[in-house]
Parts: structure tokens; C-alpha cells; sequence
């Protein structure tokens, strides 16, 4: 089916959404780290009753699911980022808008259901008021904390995506960056130019701790794939660690998500909640990462004296 959809998929779109960076790496180790890992199933257990919810950086919900950040949603269909929150709002997960979105983030809230939980993710931009702004507007608009992309100083050098000019059709607007003209989206070859005019090449720890400067609302560092760089997030003030390789988007050869999340969950030592994406294709997947994360918590519990 994945091949006959690479065949098919033959417009940009299509070809941005399937692809990585580079050779292809990463994004194709993301799958097989979950095919070293089997679920041992216990029988004759009462699940007749069967409850997930729990709290998110302390929003209760429903389950502990989230779709990460992203862009251009409206390309692929009209509905967009508001379908995709709609149909997570049905089983009570986390929606992380991207800032690259086309729906402007004050229209999320208003159109989905209520106690739908938003998180916004961010690139901390050149232009730093214009990052303060977005986060203000996410702020007053009721979204819930900002998840800070980190692993994108520049952009990714993506493979088989590099032949083609990713274009945003004309009906179309990226409306959390357009408000200031803060990039121009006409034209071809889109993706090179958010990258040119948002990506900040010199960002350091100490913006992180710069946001926290002008809101309460939690952080979330995307991106760590150490348990050093999971060290210093907390350090900084992160409330929570997405660790994530850009869906093998970014850097070829980093390793896959679910390699490094116990290194990670143990050097956190439940200081900061931890979350993952990558590779999460079918409900099995989704259970195995959620289920490493227990078992280890409560391996750090017991070895902390909790």
C-alpha cells in the first residue's frame, strides 16, 4: 500500500508528506524501532471498563495522544487543522498546532469542541517581538503551552523532495506569519523561504528561558534526542521534552525515537513530563512508547526512594 501511494502521489504534496532527509535513514529506522519491541499481553483480566485519561502538563485528557505539529494542512484538505483537532477532540488528545499552519491559531479554539486541549508549537524566530506577539496571541486565544521547535536551526536537507518547489496555492495563507508580512508565501520554492526568513541559526538554551520572561504557560523543547540536552531542557525550565527527530526530516542518521526514549526518561527523573513522536503508525505503536514510559518512571521512582 506505501508503495502504490509513493507511485500515486506523484504532486509535491504527496511527496512532501511521504519523504525524509537525505537518504531516508532515519525516518525509515523510526519504523523498525518498533519492530524490536513486542507487547506481552496478560490474560483473563477485567477490561470491560477501559480508562486512559490522564493529565498533560496538568489538563486532564482523555488519552495520552497527541499529533505533533504539521504545516500546510489545508493543502491536503479543506478542513485542514481544524478537521484533524476535530477528530482528536473525539478521543481526548492533545492538539499541537503548527505555527506553519493554515488555519490562523485564534480559529482552532473557536471551532472545535469544548475543552479541546491546543498546544502551539514555535520556531523562536529572527524576529523576536514577532515571536513574543505569536506567543501572547496563544496565550490570550487559550492555548494550553508552546512547544518549541529545536532541532531546526536551518532547514533539513530533504532527499527526493529537493526536486521539487513546494508552492502554496493562492486561496491559501499562513495566517499566524502573514499578520506583520513577516514571510512572503507567493511563488515557488516555499519551504527555502520560511526557512530563510524564520530559522534563527544562533538560538542557545538561554531562549528558552527568554519566554519564560512574558508567560506562564508551560514549555515543551521538540527535538531532544539526548539525555544531555534532555538535562539541560529541565535546566532551562522546560515543562515537558517532545523527543523527536523531526519524523527523519532534519538530519539524516540521528537515531530513531523510541532508541533513545529511556536514556532520556532517565535522566529527566520525572522532573518534566516526556513525550514522542516518530515512526507511530497503528495502535500497537502508539502503545509501546507509552508503555516503555511507565515501566521506567516507575523504574526512577523506586531507584529515587519515591
Amino acid at each position: 500500500m506505501k508503495n502504490m501511494q509513493r507511485l500515486t502521489w506523484i504532486d509535491t504534496l504527496g511527496t512532501t508528506y511521504a519523504s525524509g532527509a537525505e537518504e531516508e535513514i532515519t525516518l525509515r529506522d523510526n519504523e523498525k524501532a518498533f519492530q524490536k519491541y513486542h507487547i506481552r499481553p496478560r490474560l483473563l483480566r477485567n477490561v470491560a471498563y477501559r480508562n486512559m485519561s490522564l493529565t498533560m502538563l496538568g489538563q486532564p485528557v482523555g488519552m495520552p495522544l497527541g499529533i505533533s505539529p504539521v504545516a500546510f494542512q489545508k493543502m491536503a484538505h479543506p478542513d485542514g487543522e481544524v478537521g484533524t483537532a476535530r477528530a482528536l477532540a473525539n478521543h481526548g488528545g492533545v492538539m499541537i498546532l503548527s505555527m506553519l499552519s493554515t488555519t490562523a491559531l485564534e480559529d482552532l479554539p473557536r471551532k472545535t469542541p469544548p475543552g479541546s486541549v491546543h498546544w502551539l508549537q514555535i520556531y523562536i524566530t529572527k524576529d523576536r517581538e514577532a515571536t513574543r506577539e505569536l506567543i501572547h496571541r496563544a496565550d490570550i486565544s487559550g492555548y494550553k503551552a508552546i512547544v518549541v521547535t529545536a532541532d531546526s536551526p536551518v532547514n533539513g536537507m530533504w532527499g527526493i523532495n529537493m526536486v521539487h518547489n513546494l508552492t502554496l496555492p493562492s486561496h491559501l495563507r499562513l495566517p499566524n506569519l502573514q499578520a506583520k508580512g513577516e514571510v512572503e508565501v507567493s511563488g515557488s520554492n516555499l519551504r527555502s523561504k520560511v526557512g530563510f526568513s524564520l530559522l534563527d541559526p544562533s538560538l542557545t538554551w538561554k531562549d528558552i528561558q527568554w519566554i519564560q520572561t512574558f508567560t506562564a504557560l508551560p514549555i515543551v523543547v521538540k527535538g531532544v534526542l539526548t539525555a544531555e540536552d534532555a538535562i539541560l531542557a529541565v535546566e532551562h525550565g522546560a515543562s515537558g521534552i517532545l523527543v523527536s527527530n523531526h519524523g527523519g526530516r532534519q538530519l539524516d542518521g540521528v537515531p530513531a525515537t523510541l532508541d533513545v526514549l529511556p536514556e532520556i526518561v532517565r535522566a529527566v527523573k520525572g522532573r518534566a513530563e516526556v513525550y514522542l513522536d516518530g515512526g507511530v503508525r497503528k495502535v500497537e505503536t502508539f502503545l509501546k512508547p507509552w508503555l516503555w514510559v511507565q515501566k521506567l518512571y516507575s523504574l526512577v521512582d523506586q531507584l529515587s526512594g519515591a
